[in-house]
This record gives structure tokens, sequence and C-alpha cells, in this order.
């Protein structure tokens, strides 16, 4: 297959920690996914939001003991390249004389789950620029239709792949930007936030009457079902892996995977999540889809944007009636914020796909780099089509959005405990392996994940309402994800006359 240009090795320490924590993105998921996570309820109907933070912190340790064993893989295979656990898949195969005619099977299974999640995790974050745009206007008296948030989508999607198709320098200076004005932006509201829980200037009544009642489980079950969701705020860590060849040492990979997770998921979400849960209260009150007023977390669940609600409240109630303005300020920070998330993951997917094409395991044009960008632009053009159309969807309703957004984590599960046990595979027989960080962590965290995915399903079969439906349309797009997957392995072996278990693929 004929490649055009080499990737360049560029990215330090900073840069390769900077593209994965735009991924991660802590201003702007605060405002993104409150909602979605106060509208969810469990098997009885009954709102599983007083359990947020918790399940927060449930999946912050999942993503930590995933973490890990992207950290050990990226040091023990600093060839890795742009494949990440599509390249560690391999690796470890073949150097296990038992499973090592499985090396292309596994490795294909791995690539094809990648794409669950770094394919579709770009359209679920154009959906979400839309609807906050759309929300923008709104605040201005101007209700876009569905056909406008669609154009939107569209637009944005494309905008965003010119800005990967020009190179991941470009995109390491516009995450750094970006990187800088979210943390200080959601530092700054979380502190109003707690500073209107003790004033309390309005006399209200809050929802966790006390702060051991945002941090500690009210029901495991709401835990789990949190941690579904939540789960989508922490990913993105892992993308470090994919830029080992533009890092100019293996070391930058790993030590990025642990610091962005690191300051992103502690530093950051934990206190914000903290922050909000303590302002939500019982006079926050709102309008539902059939025109009801509702309060306190079902307000929450109701409004396209309850963080931009907190914001103008916090405005008028501590800076003499500045709600409005503050809220603007801060849902254009999270706007910015959106774009590099956007960006860093289309970054990933387009190079884990670029490695599958260079095994010919994907169309060949997915493998063409650019060469004055050095970027594939051949996959930045196809993410762009994908990306505008899961977008479009998600923005008809919060049902689809939360499909969407289920769909992406589906594959996230799958693909992060697949490496986890990925790394058990390679450290088994280490001389130098560590029981803990070798073999304990990988364990646990594959079974974190099988836990995860597990609820997901368990919501899609047993569970009620909206939530219920989300759910089964992500598990029926997996499904037909993989039947595709499976299609497309056998026609291809077929036609280039390749095995699928017994011939193990040579690396890169």
């Amino acid at each position: 297959m004929a490649q055009q240009g080499e990737f360049k090795k560029t990215l330090g320490l900073t840069g390769v920690t900077v593209n994965a924590m735009a991924l991660i993105a802590p201003g702007a998921f605060l405002w993104l996914t409150f909602q979605v996570q106060a509208a969810q309820v469990d098997l009885a109907g009954k709102t599983t939001a007083m359990d947020m933070w918790a399940g927060l912190f449930f999946a912050l340790i999942l993503s930590f003991l995933t973490a890990i064993s992207y950290a050990k893989l990226a040091e023990l295979y600093p060839n890795a390249g742009t494949g990440s656990s599509y390249y560690f898949t391999e690796q470890a195969m073949l150097n296990e004389d038992k499973l090592s005619a499985f090396a292309r099977l596994s490795k294909f299974i791995v690539g094809w789950t990648s794409h669950l999640y770094y394919w579709v995790y770009p359209g679920v974050m154009v959906a979400m620029m839309a609807t906050l745009i759309s929300y923008i206007f709104q605040q201005f008296g101007i209700n876009l239709s569905i056909g406008s948030q669609i154009a939107i989508a569209v637009v944005f999607s494309f905008a965003v792949a010119y800005i990967a198709y020009r190179g991941i320098n470009g995109s390491t200076a516009v995450s750094i930007v970006i990187n800088v004005l979210q943390i200080i932006t959601l530092v700054v509201v979380t502190i109003l936030a707690l500073m209107y829980r003790f004033k309390n200037p309005e006399h209200v009544t809050f929802v966790h009457q006390s702060f051991s009642s945002i941090v500690m489980p009210h029901s495991f079950a709401s835990v789990m079902f949190q941690a579904t969701v939540a789960i989508l705020v922490l990913v993105g860590f892992e993308t470090a892996t994919a830029l080992t060849a533009e890092a100019k040492s293996p070391k930058h990979v790993s030590r990025g995977v642990i610091l962005s997770l690191l300051i992103q998921g502690v530093v950051c979400y934990l206190f914000e999540y903290f922050g909000s849960c303590a302002w939500l209260n019982t006079a926050y009150a709102v309008k539902d889809a059939k025109g009801n007023l509702v309060h306190g977390i079902d307000a929450a669940a109701a409004s396209s944007a309850p963080v931009g609600d907190m914001v103008q409240n916090l405005g008028n109630a501590l800076f003499n009636h500045m709600g409005f303005v503050l809220m603007i300020l801060v849902a254009i920070s999270v706007a910015i914020a959106v774009v590099g998330t956007t960006l860093a993951c289309m970054n990933t997917g387009v190079r884990v796909t670029y490695a599958m094409s260079k095994d010919r395991e994907v169309p060949s044009f997915l493998g063409f780099l650019n060469p004055k960008f050095s970027t594939p632009h051949g996959g930045v053009v196809a993410m762009a089509v994908a990306s505008a159309v899961i977008g479009a969807f998600g923005v008809v309703s919060v049902v689809n959005l939360t499909a969407v957004t289920l769909w992406s984590n589906i594959g996230t599960f799958i693909l992060y405990g697949m490496t986890n046990l990925i790394a058990l595979v390679a450290f088994f027989r280490h001389p130098q392996r560590n029981v803990i960080t070798h073999i304990v962590v990988p364990i646990v965290g594959a079974l974190a994940n099988v836990a995860m995915l597990v609820a997901v399903m368990y919501l899609g079969i047993l569970g009620g309402g909206d939530t219920k439906t989300a759910a089964l349309y992500a598990i029926i797009a997996t499904a037909v994800w993989f039947a595709v997957g499976i299609v497309y392995l056998f026609v291809q072996s077929a036609k280039s006359d390749r095995k699928i278990v017994g011939r193990p693929l040579q690396s890169n």
C-alpha cells in the first residue's frame, strides 16, 4: 500500500499530556453531562442522581486501574507508533507461543472495538456542541430548530476535522490554551458554588443536606448506574499511547497517561462535581417537557443546561444580578473546551485507524499521510462525516444523545477491559513483573470494566423509561457494529488469502 509522508517526533511530555487532557476536558463535561446524569433513573424509575459524585469516584478508580495498564504497556512496547492497544495486543500475543496463532484475530477485535469509542465519541461531542449553542441562543430569545442544530453539528464536525488535518503541533497549541482556560473557569465556578452553599443568601433548602451526603453512596446500584455515564467524562488518558510515533521519548507517553488523569480526574472533576452537587437546591425550578414546574434534581434533569442555570443563579445571588453575563462567559469557555475534546479524540481515532490500515485491516485510503502536515487525511475526512452523522442523530432528543453516549461508553468498557487483559498476558511471564501493577491491577481493572458493561446491559434489558430506550439503542448499535466487523474480516481475509487464525502478523 502506498504511503505518503512519515510522522514527526515533535511532542515532549507537556505536548503528550495536554493532548490527553484536552479529551478529558473537565470544564466542558460538567456542563455537558450533568443533565444526563441528573436524568438517569434506576429500574424502579427512581433517580440515581444522589450518587452522582460517588459514581464519578467509582469510575475514576476504574480509570486509574486501566491507566496503569496502559502506562505499563507503553513502557514495555515503546515502538507502538499510532496503534496503542491495537499494537500492544499483537506484541503480547506474539510473545506467548500458545497464543501467537490468535494474534491477528485478537488484534483485529481490539482495533475494531476501538472505533466504537474513538469514532463515536467525537459524534457525541458534536451533538453536545450543537445543544450548547442552542442553549446560548435561547438565552437571547432565539429558539433554534432541530434542522438548525443538525446544520451546526455538521459544520462543527468539519471545522474541527480541518484543525486535525493541519497537524498535531497546531492541535497541541490549541489544547494548551483550552486546558488553561477551562481549568481556571471551573475552579472559579466551583468556588462560587461553595460560597453560595456556605452563605445561602437566598435561604434555600439544599438537595444534599450535608457534605457527607454528597460523597457517601446511597445505593450500590445507583453508584454503578451513575458510573456508566460518568466514565464519559474521564476517558481520554489513554490517547497518549496513540501519539508514540510523534513523542520524543516513550517515557513521555507512559507518564502522560497517568498525569492527564491525575490532573483532570482527581484535581478537577472531583472538586467541581462536589461544588455543583453542593449548590443543587429545591428552589431551583424549570418547566419540563410537559410544561410542569419541577424542582431540584428533577429540574436539572429537565433543563438543557443545568450548570448554565447554576451559573446564572450564582451570578445573580453573589454579584448583584450579573448571572446572565457570567453564564455567557462560562458557556463560551465550555464551547472552546468542546472544540479541544473533539479535536483530541479525532486525532487519536484516525491514528489508530491508520495503524490498522497499514495491516490492511481497514480500507487503504485511511492509511494515507498528507506529505505536508503528516496527518492521515483520508481518515480525517471519514471521521468528519461519521461525527456529523452521529452528532445530527444526537441533537434530535435527550434519548438520542444518551444513546450515543452509552454507545461510546460500551466501546470504552470493552476496549479498556481487553487492554487490561492484554497487560496481564504481556506481563504474566515477564521476568521483571510486579505482582500488584502487572497482575492484580489488570485483573481488577478488567473485572471493573465488565461490571460497567453489565450495568449498561442491565439498564437496557430491565430498566424503564427513556434510560431503557437509550440503552437498547446503544446495545443494538453495538451488535450491528460487531456484525459488520465479522463480515468485513472474513471478506478481506478471503480476498487477501490471509488466515484469521494460525498466521500471526509480523510487527510493524
